[in-house]
């Protein structure tokens, strides 16, 4: 007869591979159809844009080193090109194709400039991070956190007016589910080299720019959130605002995304973010547009077909 796990051991088996499981990274992102492969973590190292990191575990206490850019994040051999205004679209997922599994917390994207070297070249532990993106709940109460978890990619414009140059872009998911105690949150950073084109010349001012590890504290109030899962409840984002010159020079939104994940084709994609450090709702960057293709009113043709018929039955 096989031996039984008492019941409090093989329930803290199950709790301890879903914890194992419950982790994640950037796979892939997508610029204009293009698709930008990154490494599994530490795995094989091929050519790619994404910087590699060592695991897919959460970094813990916001001063953390792998804060940064990830657990032991490496640099990446290659660049990509991307135009002011364009949409990045990350693909994140727990390895092994599976989707992302958190469904609570906020998403953050910083940005750094590289200075005139190439970002293969550049230090992230020196980079001065500005803010140009941010999103937390919708409409409805729900964290947007969870169209990821459905397999949708996490979109993110580009500034319309960033002037040109090397830049990291930094994409960051933040799980709340045990935020309900300090030290509790998970931070999911990830970062990719660009190159950024155009005639711009939006830039950050000073104070708009953190340091990571320094742009946050384990008890700030986005970070530290003992309501968070009241639904109801107003959320403040950890960190800088949006750069000025990002919310100055908005770009009006899409009607379309021009990303597309392989992995997820039909997939919803993520609204857009918010100017304001604290909000209880996100505003899309990407509208569905109401279809125009059916017509409210009748169509000639069956008025006169259902006149014919009445003109020959009262014959």
């Amino acid at each position: 007869m096989k031996p039984i796990l008492p019941a409090a051991l093989f329930l803290s088996f199950i709790f301890s591979a879903q914890q194992v499981a419950a982790h994640g990274f950037i796979n892939q992102f997508t610029v204009g159809g293009k698709v930008y492969p990154g490494n599994s973590p530490g795995g094989p190292s091929n050519p790619s844009s994404i910087r590699q990191i060592s695991t897919n575990s959460p970094v813990k206490g916001s001063g953390n080193p792998a804060l940064n850019c990830g657990p032991d994040a490496r640099p990446a051999s290659l660049t990509a090109t991307v135009n002011p205004g364009d949409t990045i679209a990350f693909d994140w997922e727990a390895g092994g194709g599976q989707n992302w599994p958190h469904n609570t917390g906020p998403m953050l994207t910083y940005m750094a400039s590289c200075g005139s070297q190439t970002c293969d070249r550049f230090d992230t532990t020196t980079a001065r991070w500005f803010k140009i993106d941010q999103i937390g709940r919708g409409s409805d109460g729900n964290w947007l956190q969870q169209q990821v978890m459905n397999g949708g990619p996490a979109n993110v414009r580009i500034p319309a007016n960033i002037a040109p140059g090397n830049y990291m872009v930094r994409h960051e998911i933040i799980a709340l589910h045990l935020g309900t105690s300090i030290g509790g949150a998970e931070f999911y950073p990830g970062c990719a080299q660009l190159i950024v084109t155009g005639t711009g010349s939006g830039r950050p001012s000073n104070n708009e720019l953190v340091s990571f590890p320094g742009g946050y504290s384990d008890n700030d109030p986005g970070i530290f959130v003992p309501d968070v899962f009241n639904r109801g409840a107003s959320y403040t984002f950890p960190g800088p605002p949006i750069a000025q010159f990002v919310t100055s020079a908005a770009a009006p939104a899409p009607t379309t995304t021009s990303s597309s994940i392989t992995r997820a084709p039909t997939a919803t994609p993520t609204p857009g973010s918010s100017s304001s450090n604290t909000t209880t709702t996100a505003v899309s960057h990407c509208r569905l547009r109401r279809s125009t293709s059916v017509s409210h009113h009748r169509p000639r043709q069956l008025s006169r077909i259902m006149r014919d018929l009445v003109h020959s039955g009262l014959h």
